[in-house]
């Protein structure tokens, strides 16, 4: 939002929410059936292509944006070496609109219009009457535009909006208020409406002058360099027609500056070019891929959790736990997804961090949770996390933590299995189940005499159930089986305090993986549901994750992983010290 929003800042269909696509239905389904009803002769083919359109804009967009986060996570060309936040990703989750603007505008003038229907698919005059337009209309008004929206009036009531982002990624080019959009989309219909006119539009002229726009606004926002200096080298005038990434991201750190469109011809007319522009550019070709200090090693869950990730949709990026009714309809695309991920055998770079003194790095395996429980491919998921662990080892990593089941007692003894085969390893291998124990001891109120344990039974629930009955606190368990269980691992001591549960009247439960949701139905109201889970809500780090951090902050010198365990109160105490602190839990 503008620092002073004015009128005309939000999109019209705001209210509709989810529901705002539904404003191209009746066109998109008009369009289809004039396409299939009509004869021949009859059949507009330039109307049924603009919802095709639409969509392949859309898959345009998105694959920019899965290139630069990606690109910008392993750090080489990276341009401004700086994360975004929240904020950002929320602000910029609404970069669709414009394409719908376009997309209802586009329609409408095809009603309104005779020129606009029937187009033929090319027409040489139209196609270059749009270049030259183009390049002595459209910049032109372009910069002059740009630099009015940066006097401060206008400024800080719409254009604000888009300088918010200082660290650009793709989608940031076309987040703005709607009267801006506007004041776009009339300057960018020049070329298009003056070869109607003159009837020497095609459906070629106006799909390649969008689409050129598009990627041209993709690249720039980018934030990683990849034109190449060779070519500037063969073509020297090629700088007065082609910007680059590094020309618009400056524009975004220095404001007053670097103002042209596509062509930065105009900045040097005008001497608004960036002096810094030929010193950023070259930094960011030699710049090398990131030699990160922690790795964060996890790996794929459900099958729509590939469009969770934070090179999948914006959307569900920042919601990991939600889901989209419309998902249901992408179960080919899904299922195509998780073949290419059986097929890669190799982790990836997911995102890129930083704290204090340390380069952080999320790396994926590219399993799915139902992989890691067949028999048959554990050696291979195993080949994966170990290839994984001697990259980053070679690599200069300092620690490594196993998130999720790539901690697996029965896949490898709890990250154990690569201690031993690797017993001259540099890299620290951590499962954090200190910190996480320490977690849910400190979140348990004082004066607690008795828990409800409930989960899966593994290395962290043994240990807080040792824990908590050393420190005479009554542990119920729900199941037989895990009761017995547990109580052997006690090997007698405190056995007192185990206890097997015939009630669910305890006010505090703690939560594990596996509880399914008809268990937690039947906690009493007002019951304090206590989770160690590795799945945090938003704008919250796991324990795990943190405490393969503070491991190298602190410089401990000893993995943490099989039956090894840190010391609990020593691994919390390092944890606060570093700033961290745990999530408040609201009762039932």
């Amino acid at each position: 939002m503008a620092s002073k929003p004015e009128i005309l800042t939000d999109w019209p269909w705001k209210p509709l929410g989810s529901f705002k696509y539904l404003i191209l239905a009746p066109w998109a389904v008009h369009g289809t059936y004039q396409f299939i009803a009509k004869g021949p002769s009859e059949r507009d083919f330039s109307y049924f292509l603009i919802f095709p359109f639409l969509l392949m804009r859309m898959l345009h967009n998105q694959i920019w944006i899965s290139l630069s986060r990606h690109r910008t996570a392993k750090g080489n060309n990276r341009i401004v070496d700086r994360g975004i936040d929240f904020e950002q990703v929320d602000r910029e989750g609404n970069w669709d609109d414009q394409i719908l603007l376009n997309g209802a505008l586009f329609y409408m003038g095809r009603m309104t219009i005779p020129q606009a229907s029937h187009l033929p698919l090319w027409k040489t005059d139209g196609v270059i009457i749009t270049i030259l337009i183009h390049a002595l209309v459209v910049e032109f008004l372009y910069y002059w535009l740009h630099r009015a929206l940066h006097h401060h009036f206008l400024y800080s009531r719409y254009h604000s909006h888009h300088h918010s982002s200082i660290v650009t990624e793709p989608i940031s080019s076309i987040i703005h208020p709607f009267a801006e959009h506007m004041a776009y989309f009339m300057l960018f219909m020049i070329p298009l409406f003056t070869t109607l006119f003159s009837r020497t539009a095609s459906i070629a002229s106006f799909v390649s002058y969008i689409m050129y726009i598009d990627f041209m606004n993709n690249m720039g926002h980018c934030n990683f360099e990849l034109i190449p200096n060779w070519l500037f080298t063969v073509f020297p005038l090629l700088k007065y027609l082609m910007y680059t990434p590094s020309f618009h991201s400056l524009h975004h750190t220095q404001f007053r500056t670097n103002y042209s469109l596509f062509m930065p011809i105009y900045d040097y007319t005008y001497r608004t070019m960036d002096q810094s522009l030929d010193t950023t550019y070259e930094i960011s070709l030699q710049r090398v891929e990131d030699r990160p200090n922690v790795v964060h090693l996890t790996h794929l869950t459900t099958l729509e959790s590939i469009y969770h990730l934070r090179l999948g949709f914006n959307s569900l990026a920042s919601r990991p736990n939600s889901s989209k009714w419309y998902l249901w309809f992408m179960w080919p695309l899904s299922l195509a997804f998780m073949v290419w991920t059986w097929m890669y055998g190799h982790s990836f770079v997911l995102e890129r961090n930083a704290f204090k003194k340390l380069k952080l790095q999320s790396w994926v395996i590219p399993r799915y949770n139902f992989q890691y429980l067949l028999q048959w491919r554990r050696e291979a998921i195993n080949g994966l996390i170990e290839e994984a662990i001697l990259e980053a080892s070679q690599k200069g990593v300092k620690v490594l933590t196993l998130g999720l089941l790539n901690q697996g007692e029965g896949l490898n003894g709890n990250g154990e299995l690569y201690i031993q085969k690797h017993r001259a390893l540099r890299i620290k291998l951590v499962d954090g189940s200190s910190l996480a124990v320490a977690v849910v001891l400190h979140s348990i109120p004082e004066e607690t005499s008795q828990v409800l344990l409930r989960g899966n039974l593994n290395k962290l629930t043994y240990a807080i159930a040792h824990a908590l009955c050393a420190r005479d606190i009554q542990v119920y368990v729900a199941s037989k089986d895990e009761h017995e269980k547990l109580k052997r691992s006690l090997d007698g001591k405190y056995g007192g305090n185990l206890i097997l549960s015939r009630t669910f009247s305890q006010e505090i439960w703690l939560v594990g993986d596996g509880l399914a949701e008809e268990e937690q139905k039947k906690a009493p109201k007002g019951t304090l549901l206590i989770p160690f889970s590795q799945f945090p809500p938003k704008r919250v780090m796991s324990a795990w994750r943190v405490a393969g951090i503070v491991h190298a902050l602190e410089g401990w010198n000893m993995n943490e992983c099989g039956s090894m365990m840190f010391d609990i109160e020593k691994a919390w105490e390092a944890s606060l010290q570093h700033g961290f602190r745990p999530l408040a839990l609201p009762a039932m």
